[in-house]
């Protein structure tokens, strides 16, 4: 009994930092007058600084997005660059609010590791990306092949089962940022480069020559993407994974940056209560009774930013697929505001 005793409290002292460095984020922030945002150094539609040193992408429009709800202003955002094997402890440590960075949504990462997900804005899933001279047509034909990839993500793990499952051989090669490994890879270092698909279509801008390359048609795993808080902070938690469902509702009613305005003018009694005009769905947030509208005025719905960053106008033309609304054969689907 004492050693199953001793077991337990080792367990809860594990996570009792989580728990205590999550407390008072809201009003932490709020007292700030900004929102510390965790992103990855550099993926073309996720997050990227412009020339001008601006932030954009998917996971940026989340943190503007709890910026808008919390300010009325989309810019009080402070960015931190963060590589995979950093970024957890920065969220622990409170070096950031919101850690927005292509971060996959697994049980050990809840329960061991002390993140607290609520929304996924990203359904993904690792590939693998080769040179066309390699005549590759499928990952089950690169036994022996060496892979470049992240340490400190999942796509580890996931290597590791997909060629033991196909009895494939071959050797990994760990980096600790992304563009360490494209850049090893684009050098002949590896004979493949693994990590989510769609980030992988980013990576492969930066290469010299794009087109010499090809994304295998496998996906060898699941990687529901999305923003993750502290644990044990559940009114911020709350509130960063209502921000992303209220964008999804917003195009669901379509509501966009361009007509929310006009739609504060709307008869129908769940647009009304969406933009605050009617009731205050803000409060148990901690919110004004308009954040929702703040966020679609001043961030759009959440079709406009996967348009924005992945859209047939932008760089990376990356179908909707698995990210299209519900009612469109996709997985988006959002609770009701009401």
């Amino acid at each position: 009994m004492r050693s199953k005793t001793r077991i337990a409290l080792a367990a809860f002292a594990t996570t009792l930092p989580a728990l205590v460095a999550g407390a008072g984020t809201l009003d932490d922030t709020k007292a700030r007058g900004s929102v510390n945002c965790g992103v990855s150094p550099g993926v073309p539609g996720f997050s990227l600084p412009d020339a001008q040193g601006k932030w954009n992408g998917l996971d940026v429009d989340v943190c503007r997005a709890v910026s808008a709800a919390l300010f009325g202003d989309p810019s009080k955002v402070q960015f931190t660059p963060l590589n995979p094997k950093d970024r957890f402890a920065a969220l622990s440590s409170k070096q950031i609010d919101i850690l927005s960075r292509q971060t996959t949504w697994t049980l050990s990462r809840e329960t061991t590791v002390g993140l607290d997900f609520g929304a996924i804005n990203y359904y993904d899933g690792q590939g693998l990306l080769v040179r066309k001279a390699l005549n590759v047509a499928s990952a089950k034909q690169l036994d022996g092949a060496s892979v470049c990839v992240q340490t400190g993500s999942t796509s580890e793990l996931n290597l590791a089962d997909y060629f033991r499952a196909n009895t494939i051989k071959y050797e990994p090669v760990a980096f600790n940022a992304g563009d360490e490994a494209i850049k090893a890879f684009e050098s002949g270092r590896c004979d493949v480069f693994s990590t989510d698909a769609s980030a992988l279509f980013a990576y492969r801008l930066k290469l010299a020559d794009p087109a010499a390359f090809v994304v295998l048609p496998e996906i060898i795993s699941k990687e529901p993407l999305g923003p993750a808080t502290r644990k044990g902070d559940e009114q911020w938690s709350d509130l960063v994974k209502w921000v992303h469902f209220a964008m999804v509702n917003a195009e669901e009613l379509g509501i966009t940056s361009n007509n929310a305005d006009e739609m504060l003018k709307s008869a129908s009694p769940e647009i009304k209560r969406f933009l605050g005009v009617d009731g205050n769905l803000g409060e148990g947030l901690g919110l004004s009774k308009d954040w929702a509208y703040r966020i679609v005025k001043h961030v759009g719905n959440y079709g406009e930013s996967y348009d924005a960053h992945f859209g047939p106008k932008s760089l990376l033309a990356i179908p909707r697929g698995l990210n299209n609304l519900w009612s469109k054969g996709g997985l988006q689907y959002a609770p009701p505001l009401r």
